[in-house]
């Protein structure tokens, strides 16, 4: 079988009511249960990157590993992303979104408890095992939006990705006085296991609910690679790959640039959270911006050309003005809603969103992960900052081309991928 995947401005316009995975209607106690669960994912699904982010100066002189391991650890969660995340598909398939998203829960909470262990071969699989099951999260979701919120895809993305933000400001701000109370960095990070609990126990409500509720359907199967070759599939793949690279860098070095340029970790912690802070109101103005007819390509344009110009801030400011490019890179992380909204709406079935969710988010990650690991190892290799940071920038530059390609009406009424039965 055959058929044409909608572009995002198509399917904002054709979308149809939500209801559940039986076609009748929410009831209100299981639509709030939802939208709870929702709130709780979304709140552990950076929480447990950013607290490490902020302990990483920390956790190396405590654990005493060397600069390759303080190279590849930010890199971790991105490559997790896109190995664990192409088997999403997969086992959506098999055991349906809901129950694909407790599996990955339980897994992100085992992880981060692991870490509590202060050696660096539990960091490092611990790390490895939450985060893959932030990949199936990663994945999932969108698709779990597109079924059962179909008619409020921006207000579900922005309410997912509002606590996502937040979830990982909270963490940026804190861990390092939880480390402190705790005593010691790997205790600062299991903490965040309890969060993951919360999660995944706030989730198995609508677990059994879609269990009891749902039919064996004979869904579509949509392959994910041939989406690569669709101009739609490689442009959504690009924008996401671009602005994981930049978000990744960004969020894995910057309290460390700051530490290093003179700062103490409390301090260059507090900046970090305040750019996270930043992110979840720049999410929202972003958001908000974008699902107006017509004003996709804007808000991109400001999300991209905000972490553009935070660059040269970063490398010509002094620490003592380091709130300035806090705010900036902060700004400029709001385009991650933007981008997830348009993958929830680049499919008509949640087969379509999955494929092009997968594979989107797998590639993306993997090309990603280049950006925390080459900026650890250039940084190791010239003793400064300036390359990374310049290299960065131009490839925040790309990020502002690939959006004015995805938004151009060319990409709009080309066909979009299809799937394979």
């Amino acid at each position: 079988m055959a058929s044409t995947l909608p572009t995002p401005r198509a399917t904002e316009e054709t979308t149809e009511p939500a209801s559940d995975v039986m076609g009748a209607p929410k009831s209100r106690v299981v639509a709030v249960v939802g939208i709870v669960a929702v709130i709780l994912i979304g709140l552990n699904l950076r929480a447990g990157i950013t607290s490490a982010a902020a302990l990483f100066h920390d956790l190396q002189a405590s654990l005493g590993y060397g600069p390759l391991v303080a190279s590849i650890l930010p890199s971790i969660p991105l490559l997790c992303f896109a190995v664990a995340g192409l088997g999403t598909s997969w086992l959506s398939r098999r055991i349906g979104v809901e129950k694909s998203i407790a599996v990955a829960l339980a897994m992100l909470a085992a992880g981060l408890l692991v870490r509590s262990v202060p050696a660096t071969g539990a960091l490092l699989a611990g790390t490895v095992l939450a985060m893959s099951g932030l990949a199936v999260c990663n994945v999932a979701m969108p698709s779990y939006i597109r079924e059962h919120y179909a008619s409020k895809t921006s207000m579900m993305t922005g309410l997912y990705t509002f606590t996502m933000s937040g979830g990982a400001t909270f963490a940026a701000a804190v861990s390092v006085p939880l480390a402190q109370q705790l005593g010691s960095p790997s205790m600062g990070l299991a903490a965040w296991g309890l969060l993951g609990v919360a999660a995944l126990l706030g989730f198995l409500p609508v677990v059994l609910h879609t269990h009891r509720t749902s039919r064996k359907a004979n869904e579509e199967h949509v392959s994910m690679w041939p989406l690569l070759r669709t101009r739609l599939g490689f442009l959504i793949t690009s924008v996401f790959t671009l602005q994981g690279l930049l978000a990744y860098a960004v969020m894995s070095w910057f309290a460390y640039i700051l530490t290093t340029q003179g700062l103490s970790a409390s301090e260059s912690g507090l900046q970090f959270g305040l750019m996270q802070l930043v992110s979840v109101a720049a999410g929202m103005i972003l958001l908000a911006i974008g699902s107006r007819p017509g004003m996709m390509r804007p808000a991109l344009y400001l999300g991209s050309g905000t972490t553009l110009l935070a660059i040269p801030a970063m490398l010509l400011l002094p620490t003592s003005f380091a709130s300035i490019p806090a705010v900036m890179f902060g700004f400029g992380l709001g385009i991650f809603p933007l981008v997830l909204v348009i993958i929830s709406r680049s499919g008509r079935t949640t087969a379509e969103t999955t494929a092009m969710s997968t594979v989107a988010q797998s590639v993306g990650y993997l090309i990603a992960a280049l950006g925390p690991f080459g900026m650890g190892l250039l940084h190791s290799a010239t003793g400064t900052w300036t390359l990374p940071l310049l290299l960065l920038a131009a490839a925040a530059l790309t990020l502002m081309v690939t959006c004015h390609q995805l938004t151009s009406k060319r990409t709009a009424i080309k066909a979009g991928p299809r799937p394979v039965a």
